[in-house]
C-alpha cells in the first residue's frame, strides 16, 4: 500500500488522555495517551494508532485518568469521518493503540508483517484489544523492516518494546524531520544507549538497540523534533490539535 507524488504537509497530535502516576520517591510521573493524524499534500489522511480501548477495565489501583477525549472526536472537531482516513498506521496492538481500529472498515492498515503474525498466533499480550484490531472488515498491509509509505513518510522497525514494533518518521516542508518514537522510546530521559528496559517491555537487547537505530538516525537526518511516546512533560511542551506541525 503506496500513496504517490504525494508528500506530509500537517502533522496533529491528539492527546487522548494524561495520567500522573506516583512514584516511591513522592514524585510523579506524567504519562500522555496519543495518537497521531497526517494529512498529506494530496489531501490523504493517514492515522497512526487509535488509542485505548472503550471496553477495557481500568485495572484496580490505576490512577484516574485526566483531559479524556477520544481518535474520534479529535477527527470530528476537524471535521473528519472515519471514512476520510485513508491508512491507519499500526504501530503495533497494544491495548492503548490498538483500542478503535474497528472503527475504520474502509481504511486500509499497516503494520509489520512479524508484529501482526506473532498477534494473530494469539500473543495474550495483544488479546485485549483483538476484538478491535481483528476485526473481519479490516484490511491489512504487511510490511517487513524499514518502509517508505509514501515521499517524507518513513515506518522504521524497532521491535523491543514488542516484536515488529515501528516508529514514523515524517519530513514535513517547514518543520522539516520529525520522529515519532511512540513506544520505542516513550520517555525522553530513555533516549540513551545505556537505557534499560522497564516491565512493559519484550527484550532489553532488541530495545536498545532499536533506541541506537533511531539515536542514528536523529544525527543522520539532523532531526530537531523527537516526539516520545507517553512522555507527559514534554506534550505539555508540543502543539496539540487544533494546531498542527506542518
Amino acid at each position: 500500500m503506496k500513496l504517490e507524488n504525494v508528500s506530509p504537509a500537517k502533522l496533529y497530535l491528539f492527546s487522548l488522555s494524561t495520567t500522573s502516576i506516583p512514584l516511591p520517591s513522592g514524585q510523579f510521573l506524567d504519562m500522555v495517551l496519543p495518537c497521531y493524524l497526517v494529512e498529506t499534500s494530496g489531501g490523504q489522511h493517514i492515522l497512526i494508532d487509535s488509542g485505548m480501548a472503550p471496553d477495557v477495565p481500568r485495572p484496580p489501583h490505576a490512577p484516574p485518568s485526566k483531559n479524556q477525549k477520544t481518535v474520534l472526536e479529535y477527527l470530528s472537531a476537524l471535521h473528519l469521518r472515519p471514512e476520510d482516513i485513508d491508512i491507519v498506521i499500526c504501530t503495533h496492538f497494544d491495548v492503548d493503540h490498538a483500542g478503535f481500529h474497528d472503527s475504520f472498515p474502509r481504511s486500509g492498515f499497516v503494520v509489520q508483517r512479524q508484529h501482526y503474525e506473532l498477534a494473530r498466533c494469539g500473543d495474550a499480550r495483544y488479546a485485549l484489544a483483538r476484538p478491535h484490531w481483528d476485526h473481519p472488515d479490516l484490511r491489512y498491509t504487511l510490511v517487513e523492516g524499514d518502509t517508505e509509505l509514501f515521499p517524507g513518510c518513513t515506518l522504521l522497525e524497532t521491535s523491543g518494546h514488542a516484536p515488529g514494533h515501528q516508529c514514523v518518521l515524517l519530513r514535513m516542508p517547514k518543520t522539516g524531520p520529525v520522529l515519532l518514537a511512540i513506544d520505542a522510546v516513550v520517555m525522553e530521559r530513555l533516549f540513551t544507549p545505556d537505557r534499560r528496559a522497564w516491565p512493559t517491555d519484550h527484550d532489553e537487547a532488541q530495545l536498545r538497540a532499536s533506541t541506537c537505530k533511531l539515536l542514528q538516525i536523529v544525527k543522520q537526518e539532523e532531526i530537531s523534533l523527537v516526539v516520545f511516546g507517553h512522555d507527559g512533560r514534554q506534550w505539555e511542551t508540543l502543539k496539540k490539535c487544533p494546531e498542527f506541525y506542518d
